[in-house]
């Protein structure tokens, strides 16, 4: 019975110091730490972004940096994705709302290290483009356009 109402009392005061010092840091949310959620850039209606590459973007682990984009795709659409910089070895990534790879190219027929990636699209949704240098070497400017091709 004493090794009992030891142990009780032990967990009552780990407890009472544990709610004295607060809410842990691991236990925050992350914009309660002052760090942003992943949030990838709505590419504008225009679909076309001339934007730059740099270490703020997200890590790929691999070394370089990546860039995400969001678009929303419906199912049947044929869409072509360009790639282009005079700064960097282009890859695009297409990842599916599912977070699976679905597509990607380092470099263009057109013998440069621009990206080209056409695919037609299976599912409704909002699809991730990801633009990030090849080999994790480099960053710079870059031009992203996506182009939905029409039927014949």
């Amino acid at each position: 019975m004493h090794f009992r109402s030891l142990n009780a009392s032990l967990l009552l005061s780990v407890a009472s110091l544990l709610i004295g010092l607060g809410t842990p840091a691991y236990a925050q949310s992350a914009t309660q730490q002052g760090r942003t959620m992943y949030n990838p850039i709505p590419l504008p209606s225009s679909n076309e972004v001339t934007d730059t590459l740099s270490d703020k973007d997200i890590p790929t682990g691999f070394g370089g940096f990546a860039r995400d984009y969001v678009v929303t795709f419906q199912k049947g659409d044929q869409v072509v994705m360009d790639l282009l910089s005079d700064e960097f070895d282009t890859i695009i990534t297409l990842i599916a709302p599912d977070g699976t790879t679905i597509g990607e190219n380092d470099d263009g027929p057109d013998g440069t290290t621009n990206s080209l990636l056409f695919m037609r699209i299976t599912q409704d949704g909002n699809y991730i483009l990801r633009v990030r240098p090849y080999g994790g070497q480099g960053s710079g400017r870059f031009t992203l356009k996506v182009t939905r091709l029409r039927p014949i």
